[in-house]
């Protein structure tokens, strides 16, 4: 039999004899056992009470049950978890099922770059009796994936906070979205005198490829080309006749003199050029613009470091984003590479 006493400590309930239940909503989990045959949940919290049940739960020994006590200014958990998926939810993803038990989670639509408000997320999760966990801002995801969930802490929540975290969501229009990454034709120019010259074997192509593979891109052209301005310029703009969207160049980013690659980059004319970023390894890393076109220059650790900026970068450009100093200074914090034995990027602390 339920405590009396317990009403005081559950003040959105109320205690009824079990054939006056009928009807109303149950606050609380009911477990039933079967010695040898069944030991679990007969009845969830949240289930609505009907006639043929009364006698189950007689059964069970209840004469009692706490049923949900809802005032005017309060809401169910289900239909508050169900109002505050709605104001997170942006393009590219959506609700996964009903909620249950005031919990509900939030899947991706379509496979692309997941992105979070981070500032509104925290106001969001700053009403309390709420709340919503995600996935990290700009994780790649899958189509189906869950990339948040959100959910009433409370059997019964007050209106006045679901409704501040509606317009939180209204406010901020995408709290969680997926932005959809897009096929692109790349151009590669790999520069360096060892190299043209064949004094040193390159590894920039190889590495290069099978990572704009992994997104589903495409190589238009490779060229290989001295430390020489007018050169590198030139086949650059080879690649945009041939239908390159995104220029990439490997080597030549220090300081060195014959390190001149990020010259021939400006010299096409690029606008808001960034030279420089605050992650290790990749801090060499050169990010421009020539109209539509992005233009990312890789530093030599790019040969040797599995995992380098341009793998935290590469599909924030596709995704439609413009990559420049905020967003490379940004990356500070979590920008250290851990340099494990064994890379489980993206599973792991690095650009998050």
């Amino acid at each position: 039999m339920c405590d009396s006493s317990q009403e005081n400590h559950n003040p959105g309930t109320k205690k009824l004899a079990v054939a006056e239940a009928v009807g109303t909503v149950l606050a609380h989990d009911i477990t039933e056992i079967r010695p040898g045959e069944f030991k679990g949940r007969a009845f969830r919290k949240g289930h609505i009470i009907r006639e043929e049940d009364v006698c189950h739960l007689q059964r069970l020994g209840k004469e009692n049950l706490f049923v949900l006590n809802i005032a005017d200014d309060e809401m169910h958990e289900d239909d508050a978890a169900y109002a505050l998926a709605n104001a997170l939810i942006g393009d590219g993803v959506k609700i996964k099922g009903e909620p249950r038990e005031g919990k509900i989670n939030i899947i991706a639509e379509k496979e692309g770059l997941l992105k979070i408000n981070k500032d509104a997320l925290l106001a969001f999760n700053m009403l309390g009796d709420i709340m919503c966990a995600t996935l990290h801002s700009n994780t790649i995801v899958k189509k189906g994936q869950t990339v948040a969930g959100t959910r009433a802490i409370p059997l019964i929540v007050k209106k006045d906070v679901v409704q501040r975290a509606v317009k939180i969501g209204e406010q901020a229009g995408n709290i969680i979205q997926v932005k959809e990454i897009r096929k692109s034709k790349v151009g590669v120019v790999i520069t360096g005198n060892e190299v043209y010259h064949g004094k040193i074997k390159d590894a920039f192509a190889p590495i290069i490829t099978e990572k704009i593979k992994a997104i589903d891109g495409e190589i238009v052209g490779i060229y290989y080309a001295p430390d020489d301005e007018s050169f590198i310029e030139a086949r650059l703009k080879e690649l945009i006749n041939a239908g390159a969207d995104l220029l990439i160049t490997t080597g030549g980013m220090s300081v060195d003199p014959d390190d001149v690659t990020r010259f021939a980059i400006r010299n096409l004319g690029v606008e808001d050029i960034t030279y420089g970023s605050a992650v290790l390894p990749g801090a060499m890393f050169l990010a421009a613009y020539l109209g539509d076109i992005p233009i990312l220059g890789i530093p030599a650790c790019g040969m040797y470091a599995k995992t380098t900026l341009f793998d935290l970068i590469l599909p924030r450009v596709l995704a439609g984003e413009k990559v420049g100093r905020k967003e490379l200074a940004e990356l500070g914090h979590g920008g250290l590479c851990m340099k494990c034995e064994t890379c489980n990027y993206p599973v792991c602390p690095f650009g998050k």
